[in-house]
């Protein structure tokens, strides 16, 4: 007779995640302490297998998923794979991809999962934490979306599925502002189920695991599939697309910017950019919108502020009025 059976953890060579199954639980902890727990491609990919591996298995009852450490749930992605994505693309869609795919098995997984928020929730973390059923949280943890501020957007999952968890005056206020939320605000408003001290967050958790493994699963994972109804339906209408515009954008110099500072350990220069879209000069590109012309060699697509010719090396004509003052600007 054939069987679809979970396998022993030890089976897998899992490298960004750490994979336990024990007293009806499996537990999937995201094991990257020293980024903070921010997630790369190789967790995605893993947290993916793991919980196929959770669903197939009868004695899961429920999925657990954390962060290692005490410090960090998840401190979303991993900017430095991140800002070098940003370099190509193309390739940023593959990866995206693999996150979409990930959130879309953590949605639509046939046990209930439970996101036990140990640490700092930021970004991507908060978009896993959303994917989750439940959440309990310690009562030090902080949970913060920095998409505008880092010239990005939390399109796959937050801005779906925030406004259906706690509002859309609130949602927008997480959004758009990039500001800290507090375990206690965050209950208060629904974004996580229960609030502990921290010394009694694994207690939280088994309970939880407890009162689940007593349910019937056939009518446990029906009700799942039912109340995601809305979860799904905007899901499945904005996630590739947000996949497309993610990927045009991780090249843009709002995205550069966001990264660079990371990775530079400095403040982001907004106001650079709001200063020189007033002047009209186009922060969308780093050196101007690329409509020049060498008239030596008549290389085309050449940035509006550019003094000299990349293909030749021949002096360019001096540039309109507003791409003069740029110019001098950054002269």
């Amino acid at each position: 007779m054939a069987r679809i059976d979970g396998k022993n953890p030890e089976d897998y060579q899992f490298r960004s995640i750490a994979y336990e199954k024990r007293d009806w639980r499996a537990t999937i902890t995201i094991n990257r302490p020293h980024a903070l727990n921010a997630i790369d491609l190789i967790a995605f990919q893993e947290i993916g297998e793991a919980l196929r591996d959770a669903e197939r298995d009868d004695a899961v009852a429920a999925i657990v998923v954390t962060g290692a450490g005490d410090r960090a749930f998840c401190s979303g992605a991993d900017l430095k794979e991140h800002f070098e994505l940003c370099t190509r693309p193309r390739d940023y869609f593959k990866w995206i991809s693999e996150f979409i795919a990930m959130q879309t098995r953590l949605v639509r997984v046939g046990k209930p999962t439970i996101a036990r928020l140990n640490g700092l929730v930021l970004g991507a973390g908060n978009e896993i934490n959303l994917a989750c059923d439940l959440a309990v949280a310690a009562d030090d943890v902080v949970i913060r979306q920095a998409g505008t501020a880092r010239g990005s957007v939390a399109a796959i999952g937050v801005t779906q599925w925030l406004p259906l968890t706690i509002g859309d005056r609130r949602a927008r206020e997480v959004l758009l502002l990039c500001e800290d939320i507090s375990a206690q605000k965050a209950l208060a408003w629904g974004l996580v189920n229960e609030v502990v001290p921290r010394a009694e967050l694994d207690t939280a958790v088994d309970r939880l695991v407890e009162k689940l493994t007593r349910k019937f699963a056939e009518s446990t994972r029906y009700t799942r599939t039912q109340t995601n109804f809305f979860k799904e339906l905007v899901w499945g209408i904005t996630a590739a697309h947000a996949a497309d515009w993610l990927a045009i954008h991780s090249g843009s110099t709002e995205a550069f910017e966001g990264m660079r500072a990371f990775v530079e350990k400095r403040e982001v220069q907004h106001m650079e950019f709001r200063n020189r879209a007033a002047a009209d000069q186009s922060p969308e590109f780093a050196w101007g919108a690329p409509v020049r012309e060498c008239p030596a060699c008549h290389a085309g697509g050449l940035a509006a502020l550019h003094r000299y010719c990349g293909e030749c090396g021949a002096e360019l004509p001096v540039p309109a009025d507003g791409a003069r003052n740029s110019q001098k600007q950054r002269e």
